[in-house]
């Protein structure tokens, strides 16, 4: 994971909200691909809120989805687990 990703974990205090945000190109499934990777994750708990954004031009989404963290393990493990999807270009 980079730096600046270790040290942001750090500072937080588990368990707590947290956004994950996914961007790819638009496609009638990316917003159900990113939500559905996230809540695999989540040990039957729900995604809190979804929110999406075009780009200007619309050939990109992004899909942030804000969820309840456990611990740093379930988030590393959602982050390799988007960053293995061909159709997730960028992770934040």
């Amino acid at each position: 994971m980079p730096e600046k990703f270790e040290e942001s974990l750090e500072l937080l205090d588990f368990p707590c909200k947290y956004e994950i945000k996914a961007m790819g190109k638009c496609g009638v499934a990316f917003e159900a691909l990113v939500c559905e990777v996230v809540s695999r994750h989540l040990n039957g708990a729900e995604i809190i809120d979804v929110a999406t954004r075009q780009s200007a031009r619309g050939r990109y989404l992004s899909v942030s989805c804000t969820i309840e963290a456990a611990d740093r393990d379930q988030l590393d493990s959602i982050y390799l687990d988007l960053h293995s999807e061909a159709d997730v270009l960028v992770t934040l």
